[in-house]
């Protein structure tokens, strides 16, 4: 090999060598922060564009801190108001039940026990507690005589029974509740004010009257009957 090949062949050498070196060439920790600094910023850069219509994020947190707070304040609201139909519908079904109560007072129980002291029933009160499954209120508010079924009954002339009907029916079938001496205007009974005496017809009493309805009970005690 003569000596100007074996120069070429050296200076090869060291020119790969600087190639490789400059291939493999490293970089400072303040040049790779640099370059990940940069990244951050075109990323940041890119995707912010895209809501730069938005306005401030801050200001986007407050908007929905307050929707969420107005949807409370609704919730709470509507919870009220349910709450108040529920009280309103609640005194509205008492009322109504008081209502009934004092109808039926006056057009059922009242008309019974006048009808059970007229026909001489021995206890009108019991009377009346076993004809209550036969007597009930329509949506008009009368009166009407039902059958076990719940069928209104009708006399043999086609009109609606009667609450006098059903208890002289009922006495009729059952003559142990009919008191065996009849009343009279001359039935005495000890019932009486302040001790004294006084002449009492039952059959004559009106129970729609308080007063009328205390001489019975007193009537009732002084028989025995209560």
């Amino acid at each position: 090999m003569t000596d100007n090949s074996l120069a070429n062949e050296a200076t090869g050498a060291a020119d790969t060598s600087e190639n490789q070196a400059t291939a493999t060439k490293t970089f400072t920790q303040e040049e790779v922060n640099a370059i990940l600094a940069r990244t951050k910023s075109q990323i940041e850069k890119k995707y912010a564009s895209k809501y730069d219509d938005l306005g401030d994020p801050e200001e986007l947190r407050q908007l929905k801190t307050e929707a969420e707070k107005r949807q409370q304040d609704q919730q709470l609201k509507r919870g009220e108001f349910e709450k108040t139909l529920q009280e309103m519908a609640a005194k509205k079904d008492a009322e109504i039940s008081k209502r009934d109560s004092i109808i039926k007072e006056y057009k059922v129980n009242t008309p019974v026990l006048n009808a059970a002291a007229k026909y001489r029933a021995v206890n009108p009160d019991q009377v009346r507690s076993l004809l209550q499954p036969n007597l009930r209120l329509n949506s008009e508010g009368d009166v009407e005589i039902v059958d076990a079924k719940g069928a209104v009954r009708y006399t043999d002339t086609g009109a609606p029974l009667a609450v006098d009907d059903l208890v002289r029916e009922f006495l009729d079938s059952n003559p142990h509740f009919v008191s065996a001496a009849p009343a009279t205007t001359n039935t005495q009974s000890n019932v009486g004010r302040g001790g004294t005496s006084n002449k009492v017809d039952i059959t004559k009493l009106d129970m729609k009257s308080p007063e009328d309805r205390k001489l019975y009970a007193q009537y009732r005690k002084a028989s025995g009957l209560a």
